[in-house]
């Protein structure tokens, strides 16, 4: 962008672009409808672009603001990202770590990695949010995060990921079906039974092992129920509703009437990755990877 850019420009830009309507920006904005036109107008004049597509019943964003609407999104993400880093060191502290991850992350690596951090850097202070693999890719993009833990096969670029956990999958009964341990040779003596999964959207690459675990027996399961949640799962599982296959680390933390059995046997296993943006500049970021 040229120097004339101003970050009113910016900021003129952002709301006009969510909005789409130039009266309900400028209130948004506490300006007038005409001030707000000139402003635009005058930003376009600097980029020699045009950004809007406005008609008297509509204002569409063109190619390049469509552009544009992203980049503004991740100037603005980083000034507040700086500004929360600069209250943190004129604090003494080193920053803040934003942490995304999937429930079952939290049964294995995050506790121990808090631990960590507390103990190596106690300067550092962690926000965590679970989200599904896909909020925390999109939220790694924008800057929204540091650090996310997912199943995933591969992350886009300018995100690196890197192996942390590897786990066995584990059959989940509930606690009064016939078949117990003992008894069990392999997932195909469940064929005739309701499965209850994690569904596609939560990790596709998860849900296809799944499916290869069944079709290694000669069947493809019969899915009655999909969740993203482990919780709901149990509980269905517990309700007599079906059988499921999860991350033999899910077994803790839970106090619910099913049993677990472990598909120690089987060639398939899960994996769990922390992902971060290639070129993050928080100083957490690069003191947290090392723990890893």
């Amino acid at each position: 962008m040229g120097y004339q850019i101003a970050l009113r420009h910016l900021e003129y830009f952002k709301a006009v672009a969510e909005e789409l309507n130039f009266g309900r920006a400028a209130e948004r904005l506490f300006i007038s409808q005409p001030g707000l036109s000139r402003q635009i107008k005058q930003m376009e004049e600097i980029l020699d672009v045009q950004l809007f597509e406005r008609s008297k019943r509509r204002v569409e964003l063109t190619a390049a603001g469509h552009y544009l609407k992203s980049e503004v999104d991740f100037i603005f993400n980083h000034l507040e990202l700086t500004k929360t880093q600069l209250k943190e060191i004129a604090a003494g502290k080193i920053g803040e770590l934003r942490i995304g991850f999937l429930g079952s992350a939290a049964h294995t690596v995050l506790p121990e990695l808090l631990v960590k951090i507390s103990q190596n850097y106690p300067g550092i202070q962690t926000t965590l949010e679970e989200l599904s693999n896909a909020m925390q890719v999109e939220m790694l993009e924008k800057d929204k995060l540091d650090l996310g833990f997912v199943r995933l096969a591969r992350v886009p670029e300018p995100l690196q990921m890197k192996v942390v956990n590897q786990d066995t999958f584990s059959v989940v009964l509930p606690l009064g079906h016939l078949l117990a341990k003992g008894k069990f040779k392999n997932v195909g003596q469940l064929k005739e039974e309701n499965f209850i999964l994690f569904s596609h959207d939560y990790s596709s690459i998860y849900f296809d092992k799944i499916m290869s675990i069944c079709e290694d027996q000669g069947f493809s399961p019969k899915i009655t129920h999909k969740s993203v949640h482990a919780l709901t799962i149990f509980k269905l599982v517990e309700a007599g509703l079906g059988v499921a296959i999860v991350p033999t680390s899910l077994k803790e933390g839970y106090d619910l009437k099913v049993k677990f059995i472990e598909l120690e046997k089987i060639r398939q296993k899960t994996e769990l990755f922390a992902v971060w943006k290639k070129g993050n500049r928080n100083p957490a970021v690069l003191k947290v990877l090392r723990l890893l």
